[in-house]
């Protein structure tokens, strides 16, 4: 897979939400430039984070996923109020 040319892409996810109302995001769908689409599914959530800025509150889950043979790190913004996912960049 292509790295993404966007610093933050919009990507579908599909994720848990437990019923303390924490997320778990579970496997991401994302299309490369050439209109490919590429579905990982994320083996660990290595971390979470909350932040806040310029009025938007956002969650930022570290992940960690395999592509074939390659592991693949990655940090996925979920933002509360607009309730959408971005692959923010891959980490390794």
């Amino acid at each position: 897979m292509e790295p993404v040319k966007m610093d933050i892409h919009p990507v579908d996810v599909i994720c848990v939400c437990s019923a303390d109302g924490q997320l778990r995001p579970l496997r991401l769908q994302l299309e490369d430039g050439g209109h490919r689409l590429y579905r990982l599914d994320i083996q660990e959530v290595v971390g979470v984070r909350e932040v806040r800025y310029v009025g938007v509150e956002a969650l930022i889950f570290l992940c960690r996923a395999f592509e074939g043979e390659r592991e693949r790190v990655f940090e996925l913004r979920y933002t509360l109020r607009a309730h959408t996912w971005q692959l923010l960049r891959w980490v390794s």
